[in-house]
């Protein structure tokens, strides 16, 4: 797929933007603070309705506004779509495609969009909040259906909390947890084995040789097979019932994919206690070349590439693994503050941002 246009009002630093971007790569300079990453961001949300950084609606607001809005021209297996998302302060974000008011998890039918950055080293060294949601949004783009098991379980979630809290009866919210949180935990576990063999051979390539592991711990115990619901829903159950009482002093559901965690290991030490700032990029960047194929395989098109100041701090050998790893990409967008390697360089559309602004140079 590829972006065409993008409009952007009051969204983050942009007053009013208005761009028209090349198929194949696109490259914004600019210094730091210029909007260069705001600018993929607003991509990001256009495409699918939320921030991959992970920032709230009402952050992305530009300062003393009420309401953004970003609308643009898409090209995808299905062929061109007019897409806006709007968000008033207070309130719920508005999607409309082709003129159709929609719902936000449409979007994810529409688009495949795979983003990389410097706040990528968190899926390493963060909390597990941010690994549950590296898994969600790029799960999300291959199974429709785990969107809407998980907006279900998040729901049904919330409601066992308020019980847990107004020291009531919670268990009867248990058998739908149950019921929607083992499709989750099924389908996390799928994809996470899909992209494990894809990353650790990336971070290899790219770093020279170097060895990552990756392993899904979820909160119910230890899984034998992947796909097997039944035996999920089982152990779900029965983790359940070992820490009713518990969850009932603590006054929270401890048990559950909104407690998963994913493990990385860095020559055999754990990544994030013991890797260097250069390993979590490094093993970001292989996670998303990750992504990026499994898409590619799985939706039959090329996703959206948005990177940002993606070979900071890469030595050049690293950078020429990366770029080859990308391989046949489609569309790119490309942040940087200094000359990209001339591979990408010499085929480009270049783009000026200086605050809030953007201009063509060439």
């Amino acid at each position: 797929m590829y972006i065409e246009t993008l409009k952007a009002r009051n969204f983050r630093n942009f007053s009013e933007l208005e761009a028209e971007f090349s198929r194949g790569v696109n490259i914004f300079y600019g210094r730091n603070g210029s909007g260069k990453t705001n600018l993929l961001e607003a991509l990001f949300v256009m495409c699918l309705g939320r921030s991959q950084r992970g920032a709230g609606d009402a952050v992305m607001l530009r300062s003393e506004a009420d309401v953004f809005r970003l609308e643009g021209k898409l090209h995808t297996s299905r062929g061109s779509s007019e897409v806006a998302v709007a968000y008033q302060k207070n309130t719920r974000k508005k999607v409309v495609i082709d003129g159709v008011t929609s719902r936000l998890t449409d979007l994810y039918e529409n688009a495949s969009v795979v983003s990389g950055g410097p706040e990528d080293s968190q899926i390493l060294s963060g909390s597990p909040a941010v690994r549950r949601m590296f898994t969600d949004i790029y799960l999300s783009q291959l199974s429709r259906s785990y969107l809407d098991d998980l907006g279900n379980y998040v729901r049904c979630l919330a409601q066992k909390n308020a019980a847990l809290k107004a020291e009531s009866d919670s268990s009867a919210f248990d058998s739908l947890l149950v019921e929607y949180g083992s499709r989750v935990i099924s389908a996390r576990a799928v994809f996470l084995e899909q992209i494990r063999s894809l990353t650790i051979g990336y971070y290899r390539d790219v770093s020279g040789g170097g060895v990552l592991e990756m392993e899904y711990r979820p909160s119910i115990g230890r899984l034998d097979t992947a796909g097997d619901r039944d035996g999920i829903a089982s152990l779900f159950t029965e983790r359940l019932e070992r820490m009713a009482e518990r969850e009932r002093i603590m006054k929270t559901a401890m048990v559950g994919p909104h407690r998963d965690e994913i493990d990385f290991h860095i020559s055999g030490y754990p990544a994030r206690s013991f890797a260097s700032q250069g390993e979590w990029r490094t093993a970001a960047i292989s996670l998303k070349l990750a992504v990026n194929s499994l898409l590619r395989e799985k939706r039959g098109l090329r996703p959206v590439l948005l990177l940002d100041e993606i070979f900071a701090e890469l030595d050049d050998r690293r950078t020429g693994a990366l770029i080859e790893a990308f391989g046949d990409f489609g569309q790119l967008f490309l942040t940087t503050a200094v000359d990209p390697p001339d591979g990408l360089r010499s085929r480009s559309t270049s783009f000026s941002i200086s605050d809030g602004k953007i201009e063509g140079v060439g």
